[in-house]
């Protein structure tokens, strides 16, 4: 223990300034220079980097200097360098360029996308995303849930004829559900999935934390890799079952000036779909949706010859994104009417049957077509469906 504290005793004296050590050793007091250097912190001062000199941006031409000029007055700075990579130029890559075409290249050249200022293209894309398509394509999906919220206060359910006839009309046959069904499916998985994705970090990340949201997203984002072929899949099927139905006619224009009969006491006469239904199907449905998939399908990589660059798949999520939240905006307004908003829709979708009374106020001309036996009320063998009792298939009016 005391050869212990001996050597301790040497390394101290060793580590102090000679002044002190004279000064323990004589016993005097240290001169008030050596006591001012025994307050100074030891180690490296700090320095303030726009204080070091020789200030290469005082000299002339610093802007264009080579590297070998800047070497001399700035070694180890190679701002010219850097200044080639961050404008976009290619160097030299050892990996073929059928397989990585932007290898040589770490930062992409400068452009402008629409919301973006003049910057390389990552950031430009970062910025179109986080400045515009998040904030207000948010601020959408919120909006058309509060209208709907609103709407279901101030009017409640559209619709509830007075009794039921007992007879029933085929909506919808089982492939048309089947289709319908299939399509549904899949947009709430992609929907839910990248509303996480896209917005998730601001209301469900301070709830769960970093590590559940990080094993959460990532599931979702699988999840919508995956289930993006088969929307696509029944989109396709969906639009070429539904699409004779929803062909504007003289009927839709009158709709569209009475606004539906939606602020009145009485819907306005439609045939199998109205207007409303019609335009969610062109602009709600068929051509976001076209959009949608493509833009999905080279996100995934699945569009031969497209989606190779980085440039592609940043314009491909910008297309994706918008049209998606638009199509998100739109549909909510589908699922309220399709459940809640309209008293009996939901079943219809459900059985494919609706009882003559809920055909004649909600689609009277479609109604007026069956009785006169221009449309058959009974399309297909499913059985017809009763809550009430024996019900029978609504029958032209001269049967």
């Amino acid at each position: 223990m005391r050869q212990l504290a001996k050597m301790g005793a040497l390394a101290l004296a060793l580590a102090m300034p000679a002044s002190l050590v004279l000064a323990q050793a004589t016993g005097h007091a240290a001169p008030a220079a050596a006591t001012a250097a025994a307050g100074a912190p030891a180690g490296v001062k700090s320095a303030n980097i726009f204080e070091v000199k020789p200030d290469a941006a005082d000299q002339s031409g610093y802007a264009n200097q080579t590297n070998a000029e800047r070497g001399k007055v700035q070694p180890g700075n190679n701002a010219p360098m850097w200044r080639q990579v961050g404008g976009g130029s290619t160097g030299y890559s050892s990996l073929p360029v059928t397989q990585a075409p932007e290898a040589g290249n770490l930062i992409q050249p400068f452009v402008q996308y629409p919301g973006s200022r003049l910057t390389n293209a990552g950031e430009a894309w970062r910025e179109v995303r986080n400045n515009w398509i998040l904030p207000y394509g948010g601020s959408l999906l919120l909006i058309a849930i509060l209208a709907l919220a609103i709407f279901y206060k101030t009017k409640g359910p559209l619709g509830g004829h007075s009794a039921d006839t007992g007879r029933k009309i085929e909506r919808f046959t089982p492939f048309e559900r089947a289709a319908h069904w299939a399509n549904a499916g899949a947009f709430v998985a992609l929907g839910v999935s990248g509303v996480v994705m896209g917005f998730g970090k601001f209301f469900i990340l301070p709830v769960i934390g970093g590590t559940l949201f990080g094993w959460l997203t990532y599931a979702l984002k699988n999840l919508h890799n995956f289930v993006g072929p088969l929307f696509a899949v029944s989109l396709t099927i969906v639009v070429i079952t539904f699409i004779k139905d929803n062909i504007a006619n003289k009927a839709d224009f009158v709709w569209l000036s009475r606004a539906g009969g939606m602020l009145g006491d009485h819907e306005v006469p439609s045939h199998r779909f109205n207007a409303g239904e019609k335009g969610m199907f062109w602009w709600g449905v068929l051509i976001p949706g076209l959009v949608v998939v493509g833009s999905g399908l080279v996100l995934d990589k699945l569009v031969p010859g497209f989606g190779a660059l980085r440039g592609e798949m940043q314009v491909a999520h910008m297309v994706h994104a918008v049209a998606a939240i638009w199509m998100l905006a739109v549909l909510t307004g589908h699922i309220y009417m399709g459940t809640i908003g309209v008293k009996g829709a939901y079943g219809a979708m459900k059985t494919g049957y609706v009882d003559e009374g809920w055909a004649k106020e909600h689609h009277e001309l479609w109604y007026d077509d069956i009785k006169a036996g221009k449309i058959p009320a009974q399309r297909s063998d499913n059985p017809v469906p009763s809550s009430t009792g024996p019900a029978t298939a609504a029958r032209p009016a001269s049967a």
